[in-house]
């Protein structure tokens, strides 16, 4: 049986998710009855990639959506928490603790400038906030140093390695929006979404997996969507 995550999940979805759990829910069927695929939940992601006036990509201001179902949990695991803190107060401690427990792994994001891999800083600037039912984790990432773009191609991938997650652009029906990716200031700059395209081996591994199954590391990499863009600087 499908979990209730991956089960709210396809129907709170966009048909271009839900394509993509389709697959993996065919992979499912075809696995034994206590099978419960990964992922278990989902982020709507936003990015901007921050430019300076000479040109140098500094950062990547990110902003995460947790899917639907996560947010109401959540919300009503805060409000239920002990104490008299605000809201707002227990949605800045939660975002300390995404922080924290997010900077070991890099915040989830590989970035690479023609191939070659970028270091990335330490997050200082983030905030959590609730808005239209949905819980929304906001930060910069930046480089370790300022990096000239010219033109060559910027690359990354924004994923949970154990793909218990899935992390897509926003979208509006099966394409993401034009918002979801852009570049700061007047920039002659270029800049489109790659969808995934894990190999059947690989959306069979995932089906395989139960909601407390450790998946190997690094599987999310080949479901996660690449963001590109390419500037005349």
């Amino acid at each position: 049986m499908l979990s209730c995550h991956f089960f709210w999940g396809a129907l709170m979805s966009s048909p271009r998710r839900l394509m993509r759990r389709g697959l993996l829910l065919l992979g499912a069927v075809l696995l034994p009855a206590a099978a419960q695929a990964h992922p278990h939940g989902w982020i709507d992601l936003s990015v901007r990639v921050i430019l300076d006036d000479q040109g140098r990509v500094e950062a990547l201001h990110q902003r995460w959506r947790m899917d639907p179902f996560y947010s109401l949990v959540l919300l009503e695991e805060l409000g239920r928490a002990e104490g008299d803190e605000s809201m707002e107060a227990r949605l800045d401690q939660l975002g300390l603790e995404i922080r924290d427990t997010l900077a070991p792994q890099g915040y989830f994001t590989e970035l690479s400038l023609d191939g070659d891999a970028l270091a990335l800083g330490e997050v200082s600037e983030y905030t959590v906030m609730e808005r239209g039912g949905r819980v929304e984790f906001i930060f910069l990432l930046p480089l370790d140093e300022p990096r000239p773009l010219g033109e060559a191609t910027l690359r990354y991938r924004v994923y949970d390695p154990t793909y218990y997650i899935e992390v897509v652009h926003e979208a509006d029906e099966r394409a993401p929006r034009e918002q979801a990716l852009v570049v700061s200031g007047d920039h002659d700059c270029e800049t489109r979404v790659l969808a995934a395209d894990p190999d059947p081996a690989q959306v069979a591994e995932a089906a395989r997996l139960d909601t407390d199954d450790q998946a190997p590391e690094g599987l999310g990499r080949y479901f996660a969507e690449t963001g590109e863009v390419q500037c005349r600087i």
